[in-house]
């Protein structure tokens, strides 16, 4: 690129930002770059602003080497923090362009859908999609039984609870007006892997939507991001938007994983009854065993963005550890006052004993977050 181009750039403010979050991506940024040059050269003035959660492979310092030659490249690197939406919210925040893209950087998005989406917004359009089930997309590039079974089962449960219905609601590729994002952005819970979810589920029921046709390309580098731990986020998203935001995301994941604990706790229970252990020693090793299973999901699932790792780790699951068996003294004891008192729930075994499994809920939740996972 010569100096006088070079300046020109500069000069003029994009018209679109397309905003790439990644991790370990390293491989796919020279490629990634050249070809949405390649489908937006002549269309509009347009910069990349890659959001690299400290990746390992040194994504981030690719990116950076393309930024001194290529002023339209840009990339924020953030440490401490990972997550898919909040990056693309900081992306989103870090540009001043009126229209922006958010796409993958794996390679696997159909850049050439950049072009229709951008026309569509031109014209008045608040967001535009590329989809892979509509006529003229293809979900191919999904590799294995299992990624199909799972974005299946997302794109079916976001219909049943979406105003706006689309074929592809799971789709990591769209693009929207910065008006309407600054507008729903108050709205937004930031978490899990499908923030296209998050926003339409936030925005005003006459949004003007629609979805292009896209290829979905096999992998060619980096790492798959849908996991079931991805679906899981996504429920808890979903459960946070029915709810208006009033139970915070991140508590009902924890009171989920409680829950499974609590079968956890039975089944280990009943093993350690079954090799011959006398029942208050099957209970004490029915509740460690479902600390530990608590303590792991929440590291890799609730608090994944702040997952303990080394050290921390021994560290955080000792003072987990602690806390939960002082929860599990305050559940019982809760229990018993209520039992015997005088409120609503005296003499009912069911309601006491829901009140003291709440009050232990919020105890270990509220260490968890302040101690454990700060």
């Amino acid at each position: 690129m010569t100096a006088l181009a070079s300046e020109t750039l500069i000069s003029l403010p994009a018209e679109l930002s397309i905003v790439i979050p990644c991790y370990n991506e390293a491989l796919n940024v020279v490629p990634l770059v050249q070809a949405l040059d390649g489908a937006l050269s002549g269309l509009c003035r347009w910069e990349a602003i890659f959001v690299d959660d400290n990746s390992p492979d040194g994504t981030a310092d690719q990116a950076r080497e393309i930024a001194r030659q290529d002023p339209r490249v840009r990339v924020i690197r953030r440490v401490g923090r990972r997550g898919l939406s909040s990056a693309v919210i900081e992306g989103f925040l870090s540009s001043s362009a009126p229209f922006v893209a958010v796409m993958d950087g794996d390679l696997q998005h159909d850049e050439a859908a950049l072009g229709p989406m951008l026309d569509f917004l031109r014209s008045g359009g608040d967001m535009a999609v590329a989809s892979r089930h509509v006529e003229g997309g293809d979900s191919s590039g999904l590799a294995g039984k299992w990624r199909h079974f799972l974005s299946e089962t997302g794109i079916r449960a976001s219909q049943f609870v979406m105003h706006h219905k689309l074929a592809d609601p799971m789709s990591g590729f769209f693009a929207i007006r910065r008006p309407l994002f600054e507008q729903i952005l108050p709205r937004l819970s930031g978490t899990g892997f499908k923030i296209l979810l998050d926003l339409v589920m936030s925005a005003p029921k006459e949004l003007k939507i629609i979805e292009v046709p896209a290829v979905f390309r096999s992998r060619v580098a980096g790492e798959s991001k849908l996991d079931a731990i991805v679906l899981i986020q996504f429920a808890t998203m979903v459960l946070d938007k029915l709810t208006k935001g009033y139970l915070p995301t991140r508590f009902m994941a924890f009171a989920i994983v409680g829950l499974i604990g609590v079968f956890v706790n039975v089944a280990a229970m009943n093993v350690a009854h079954w090799l011959g252990m006398r029942f208050s020693l099957a209970q004490l090793f029915g509740t460690m065993v479902a600390i530990l299973v608590n303590f792991w999901l929440n590291n890799r699932f609730t608090y994944y963005d702040r997952r303990l790792k080394g050290a921390r780790l021994y560290g955080g699951l000792c003072i987990f550890v602690i806390a939960c068996s002082i929860g599990a003294f305050a559940n019982i004891g809760v229990a018993h006052m209520i039992f015997a008192g005088n409120s609503p729930a005296h003499g009912h075994w069911d309601r006491s004993s829901a009140a003291g499994a709440v009050i232990g809920v919020v105890w270990n939740y509220a260490i968890a977050s302040t101690l454990v996972w700060r």
